[in-house]
């Protein structure tokens, strides 16, 4: 697996900036994919549901703002950019993998353009401000059930290689403040402790989701990326020696190790944006622990390229070549994930030359589910 992350959030990677014009947006995209064609990239990780909205014409949310500037506002003239960026990516015989994030519903709640027909304002009590941006909350069950069919919707309407989602599950949490989420906790809680119905929560999300999603394809992939630590050692025998701050299981409420026993994921891709010399969570430590509990499904490693130049160590362009060979002498892993797009773009540090003409010089295949 050679893949590389385009984020459409606040115009992260792509589209280059908001615009009405179908064209730009084309040309942009084909720039892109030839990039990392040229570079012998075999994935395409692109977020076409950044935040309950959409890079498709949808029945259930309005055209991203992102995208046209306007939210709900489609391009012109009109065109459908995941079946055009579906189209371009396998024409390379490259896969394509539709990244979404489940529960982020406004990213900015003073700023987001946010359409008449969305769904924070036709279900309210479905979500939770925190720190500015809109949740919904998982607790709630309508809410998650809109999220599957959400999804159940693009897998029925296009041939993409897999559904993609990232680390954003409960978010992760700010200083003094609390998610409120007590009223749903009242209804549904049945006296568990709030951090297991929290997990709980999540954990139906994904096994509805992977269930949904095979019952339409069976060849549809559905993968996740969480964040780089399970569980720190000091809080569980079975977790990494690490110091992280956030981990999955105990504050974004993820317990990917459930989740790979129950296999309700095909892959996952666990996002290693450490140095080797992180006193904290070096990325060694982290790596070998993924390769001994990834329990028989496809592993590929989350690297961090967009922290090129970011400190002592990331200003040196031996870091990433370092990281991939330990990658590929590591057992049960099958290959990198980059993040992000725009970073491999601008050869940060050199490293699109270093996959061209030496790491990724021969094509390689992606890796082929059971």
């Amino acid at each position: 697996m050679r893949a590389v992350w385009v984020a459409t959030v606040d115009n992260i990677d792509w589209p280059d900036a908001p615009s009405l014009n179908a064209q730009f947006h084309k040309d942009a995209f084909l720039r892109l994919l030839e990039t990392h064609f040229c570079n012998g990239i075999n994935t395409i990780i692109v977020q076409v549901r950044p935040s309950s909205d959409a890079f498709y014409p949808s029945p259930y949310e309005p055209w991203s703002q992102w995208l046209t500037g306007i939210q709900g506002q489609a391009p012109e003239p009109f065109f459908d950019p995941l079946d055009f960026m579906i189209k371009e990516t396998h024409k390379r015989g490259m896969e394509f993998h539709a990244w979404i994030n489940p529960f982020r519903a406004v990213q900015n709640t003073e700023k987001s353009s946010i359409a008449q027909n969305h769904i924070t304002k036709q279900h309210p009590d479905w979500f939770i401000k925190y720190g500015g941006k809109l949740f919904f909350d998982p607790g709630n069950k309508e809410a998650r059930k809109y999220v599957v069919e959400v999804v159940k919707d693009i897998v029925n309407r296009y041939p993409i290689d897999a559904v993609h989602i990232d680390d954003y599950f409960y978010p992760y949490p700010l200083p003094g403040i609390k998610f409120q989420d007590e009223k749903t906790y009242a209804l549904y809680g049945n006296n568990m402790k709030v951090d297991d119905w929290r997990r709980s929560n999540v954990d139906s999300v994904i096994e509805n989701l992977y269930t949904s999603i095979k019952k339409i394809n069976k060849d549809c992939q559905f993968g996740v990326s969480p964040f780089g630590v399970w569980r720190n050692a000091d809080r569980d025998p079975r977790g990494s020696k690490t110091q992280a701050g956030p981990t999955d299981y105990d504050f974004l409420y993820a317990d990917i190790l459930l989740w790979l026993k129950m296999g309700w994921v095909d892959y996952i891709a666990p996002q290693l944006y450490w140095e080797m010399s992180s006193k904290r969570v070096p990325f060694d430590v982290v790596l070998d622990w993924w390769s001994k509990n990834s329990n028989g499904k496809k592993c590929y490693i989350g690297l961090g390229v967009y922290r090129a130049g970011s400190n002592k160590a990331w200003c040196d362009k031996n870091l990433l070549p370092k990281q991939i060979d330990k990658i590929r002498n590591t057992p049960n892993v099958h290959g990198m994930m980059f993040y992000s797009s725009r970073s491999l773009e601008k050869n940060l540090n050199g490293w699109s030359d270093s996959l061209r003409l030496n790491y990724f010089k021969e094509p390689a295949m992606t890796p082929r589910m059971k």
